[in-house]
């Protein structure tokens, strides 16, 4: 007859043994050692300074004093020593502090299931804090790493159709400041808010046609709409005298128009022009425009000098309405 079980070791009474007793009683210290096991750590490659009866730990690597040569087995403090058991291939233990599960492979104690097996179809999942039904995945940390696997690395933004959004949000105290992506449409866009609920399109990229747009520039960059036989205005930031590179076009037109303005910033004389498609449509003149103030068939600008600040006006003499691009630079 064996002298011991076969997966657990525990030990037999043998027939006509003396002292029955000592033997159960062992055979129940190793089950109350080993079964629903959970252990305090997993990591101490060294007995605990202090430690309760009961207590249990998986010996770490590089084990040292009284753990010395014990690596990967079960150690359990009774009757004031530790007692040690050898863990067979698929014994599960419980680290008490952080939940975790831990599986012995033969060779040594692995996260239950290699990680990523049990990490499919999670409902939620939060890093750090509390994920909810809309935030599915929440991460609070100094960073975030995102590395490469291979030579390169993409992060997608998908959305199921074009009147939905794909975009990246930030945000001060969990208001929106700025957001870049595509946002009811399929035209790229970078919108800024000064208070979470009003956003101005800072740029925009068509997707049809690739064209860039800078619908809110107040300065550099400015797409306006102006009406026929209406003129539009502009602050000129830059010192006086003034060194300006202007780009003009009417958009889906083919019209394009680049125009010099330097020196003192006075009126007509100022402006020179250096492109014009076609040519004959830009007209120059000093002061406001109010509207009809230059000849019909052409676009008219002029500065205007009356005021504290100079203005550049554009007026629109071609017939219907249309949509400007104004690109300048200047010092």
């Amino acid at each position: 007859m064996s002298q011991t079980s076969p997966s657990l070791s525990l030990p037999y009474i043998q027939p006509a043994q003396a002292q029955k007793h000592v033997t159960h009683n062992e055979a129940l210290r190793i089950l109350d050692a080993i079964t629903q096991l959970t252990v305090i750590s997993s990591t101490l490659t060294s007995p605990p300074a202090q430690a309760a009866i009961g207590d249990r730990y998986i010996v770490a690597d590089a084990a040292t004093g009284a753990w010395a040569g014990r690596e990967t087995n079960i150690a359990v403090w009774a009757e004031n020593a530790w007692q040690f058991f050898t863990p067979q291939i698929g014994w599960r233990a419980d680290i008490s502090a952080t939940g975790e599960e831990i599986r012995f492979d033969g060779t040594d104690w692995q996260i239950a299931g290699g990680g990523a097996v049990d990490l499919q179809n999670i409902l939620v999942l939060g890093v750090n804090t509390a994920a909810d039904t809309t935030n599915k995945l929440a991460v609070s940390s100094d960073a975030t790493l995102l590395n490469n696997a291979g030579g390169g690395h993409q992060l997608k933004l998908n959305k199921a159709a074009a009147a939905d959004t794909a975009s990246l949000l930030f945000q001060t105290g969990f208001s929106g400041r700025a957001e870049m992506g595509t946002a009811g449409n399929d035209n790229f866009s970078i919108k800024v808010s000064a208070d979470g609920n009003n956003f101005k399109t800072a740029m925009r990229t068509e997707a049809a046609t690739g064209a860039v747009q800078f619908p809110s520039g107040q300065s550099y960059f400015q797409d306006v709409f102006i009406l026929n036989d209406t003129a539009w205005s502009v602050p000129i930031p830059w010192s006086n005298p003034s060194r300006i590179m202007l780009w003009l076009s009417v958009n889906m037109e083919g019209r394009f128009f680049l125009v010099a303005i330097t020196g003192t910033l006075t009126g007509a004389n100022n402006f020179g022009e250096m492109f014009a498609n076609p040519p004959g449509t830009l007209n120059y003149f000093t002061g406001p425009l109010t509207g009809t103030t230059g000849p019909a068939g052409g676009i008219n600008l002029s500065i205007d000098n009356t005021g504290a600040v100079p203005k550049l006006h554009v007026e629109n003499r071609l017939g219907s309405n249309r949509l400007f691009t104004l690109s300048t630079l200047g010092k």
